[in-house]
This record gives structure tokens, sequence and C-alpha cells, in this order.
């Protein structure tokens, strides 16, 4: 099965991660990290730091010829503004006379915790590997369960539905037509927006509010709708808790910095409705074969994918670091104190969407390989062909 680490801090030389259990055959280009890293570092209301990095993966072993060889992936991506700071992060000569300590924590974020709880006397080193910047190796890593999945016809994409004041007022027009070219069509059309909004009018409020939020020294969070298809029934399991498959993905996802809550489908919205208008109803044969007319399940029906498109919401909370600041007090004097700000975006909920869809990426691979099996590409395909191909005989 696949699994990944990811090391490094935010300042520190580079980021890393190591990805175990991908099959053999894979075909992979720089591109498709790459391109996936580029995605993550765009978005109205991103700071300063993605003026200085231009994020880019060197891969150190377990590709072979542009493919995947079954062995360990490895990865390296450089931090550039590392130069800026040798001495604070100095991992062998010690520096701490000269480096000024940070004893003030931010609310909201890691400081005050990760402090008490690793017996730090310095909450740089708490900041440093609990930023955001981390998921640059997760959305690297994640690059290559993506280009697994699709290469087996399994897409993976997101947009944003709000951002602070601003939402969509339904679901756009466009987005069933999207979601039949598959969810890779999504994705590049919501890359085309600043905000990563299908909805032009959310995407001009949404842009206003961000430009607000920072004159006013706040930041905004948001809504993020993930969506995956091609994923054929019975992924996942019931039979155990760690083997149902929405529980996977909602793991994932509030694994992300700043995610606070998840749903599968329209879950809170259906929380309000009585069953007879919650549940999709259930039709078979003729050309279409098994089908739903609607996707209030969001595509997982007793913790198993139900061969519709996979809808995953994920709410956002505004980030942490404040350029106005709130209440804190000093861990050294315990003196009340206005907390300090930390170079941040005020808004990263487009980001975020891209790192959800890698995220999940890997979640899927897993699910596939536990009901088909299999070492390598050609064995993978052949098996969830002809799985696939029974499905329609059995439905038709």
């Amino acid at each position: 099965m696949i699994r990944y680490f990811t090391a490094g801090e935010s300042h520190g030389p580079a980021l890393s991660a190591i990805v175990e259990g991908l099959p053999a055959g894979i075909g992979l280009t720089e591109i498709d990290i790459n391109s996936q890293l580029a995605r993550r570092q765009q978005g109205h209301g991103r700071g300063g730091r993605m003026k200085i990095e231009t994020d880019k993966a060197e891969v150190l072993s377990g590709l072979r010829f542009g493919k995947t060889i079954g062995s360990p992936v490895s990865l390296l991506i450089r931090n550039r503004d590392w130069e800026n700071w040798t001495t604070q992060m100095s991992q062998f000569e010690d520096h701490s006379e000269e480096v000024s300590k940070i004893t003030i924590p931010r609310p909201g974020h890691a400081d005050l915790t990760g402090f008490v709880k690793y017996g730090f006397d310095d909450i740089r080193p708490v900041i440093d590997r609990s930023s955001a910047r981390e998921t640059a190796a997760r959305v690297a890593a994640g690059s290559l369960s993506r280009a697994f999945l699709r290469q087996l016809g399994i897409e993976i994409g997101s947009y944003i539905s709000t951002i602070g004041p601003a939402s969509e007022a339904a679901p756009p027009a466009v987005l069933k037509e999207l979601l039949a070219a598959g969810a890779e069509s999504l994705a590049a059309a919501a890359d085309r927006s600043p905000v990563r909004m299908l909805d032009s009018k959310a995407e001009a409020d949404a842009v206003a509010a961000i430009d607000q939020a920072k004159e006013e020294g706040d930041t905004l969070g948001g809504i993020i709708e993930i969506y995956i298809t091609g994923v054929p029934p019975g992924f996942g399991s019931y039979v155990q808790h760690d083997r149902r498959l929405d529980a996977a993905l909602a793991a994932a996802i509030i694994s992300i910095q700043a995610i606070k809550g998840v749903e599968i489908g329209t879950a809170f919205e259906n929380a309000h409705k009585p069953g007879s208008q919650v549940h999709d109803e259930l039709f078979a044969g003729g050309d279409k074969g098994l089908r739903r007319e609607t996707n209030r399940a969001g595509g997982i029906e007793g913790s198993m994918s139900n061969g519709q498109p996979i809808h995953i919401r994920a709410a956002m909370k505004p980030i942490s670091s404040l350029l106005t600041p709130l209440r804190s007090f000093d861990l050294a004097t315990m003196e009340a104190l206005q907390s300090r700000f930390e170079r941040s975006d005020n808004c990263a909920v487009p980001a975020a969407g891209v790192v959800a869809e890698a995220m999940v990426a890997p979640v899927i691979a897993n699910a596939l390989l536990e009901k088909i099996g299999g070492d390598h590409m050609h064995e993978i395909k052949k098996r969830l062909d002809e799985y696939r191909e029974e499905l329609k005989r059995r439905f038709t």
C-alpha cells in the first residue's frame, strides 16, 4: 500500500518526501509533479513567500526512464529563502545567543501548544514545522498517486465555493458538464480564476473581500469543493472502521493546516431534511446501467464508493497570523501583550484546494489497490478493466 512521509522546515534548506508502495510502471514526467507545485503557489491573497519561491521537485530515486520501478520515490524541494535563514535555522552551529527568541504565541496557531509539548524555550521550531509551507512536499508526493490514478481513468479536481462573505448562490450550471468530462477538467476551469471559483459574481465578490481584509490587516477562510471521478463502486469497506473510505478521505483532508471541517456530499444540508429528500434513488437496466439521478450522498454509501463522483467539502478557517494583532502574552514574562505577526498570506483557500486534491489521491489509490491488487501497471489495469466490464454486465 502507498504511504509517504514529509520532512523539512519552512525556512530550512529544503522540504523532502519519501513515497513508498507505488506500483511499478507508472509513467511520470517532471510536469506531472511541478505543474501541481505551481498550482499550489497561485491564488489571489497569497503572501510575500510566493514571490521568493518557485517550487520544483528533484526526484532522487524510484524512477527509471520515466517510469516507477516499485521502490520508494524520494523527492526534494529546495527552499530559496534558506539563504536568509542560515543563522536562525542553523543545524549544527549554536547561534542561540545571537538569535532573538520568539516567546509571544499567536492565537489559533500551533505556537503555544507546540512550545509546551516539546519543551522549547523558543517558538521558532514550532512555527517552522507547523507552517503550511510543508504542504509543498505533500503536493509533490500526492502528484505521484494522482498520475497513477489518471492512467486508470480516475481524475481529481476542486473549486472554491466560498471565500469569507463571498459565496455562490447554487452549484454552477457548468459543474455537471465539467464532471462528465472528468474532474481534471473541473480543476483546469477553476484554475482560470484568481480565486479558483466557477461563478463570476462570486469571484468578483471574493477578490474584493480579500482586498478589503488585507487593507484591514485581517484574513479570510472559505469552503473547498473536491471531486473525484471515474471511481467504480466497491472501493472501501463497511466491515472495519479503518477500512471505511469516507473516514480515510476525511482524515486526509482534516490533516491539512487550517482545515477544521469536512463533509461528504451535502451532509450538513441533508441533516435538516427528512430522509425522503436525502437518499439517492436507485435505477438499473438500459444503456445507462446502474445509476442514480441525484448525488446527495457524495458518491459514498455505507463507507464505500458507489460509482458516482465522490464529493468532499472542506471548511478552511481564516489564517491565524494576523497583521492586526489579537491579545496574547509573553511566555518568558507572563506579561499580557499583543500577538506577533509572522509573514503570511491573508487568504490561502485557492491553494488549499490544490493541497486537498493531492491529499485524497493516495487514499483513492490505496482503496483501488486493496480492491484490485497488483504490483505493476499492466496487471492493475487489466484487473480494473475486467472489474468495470463485470459491473456493466450485471446491471445492464
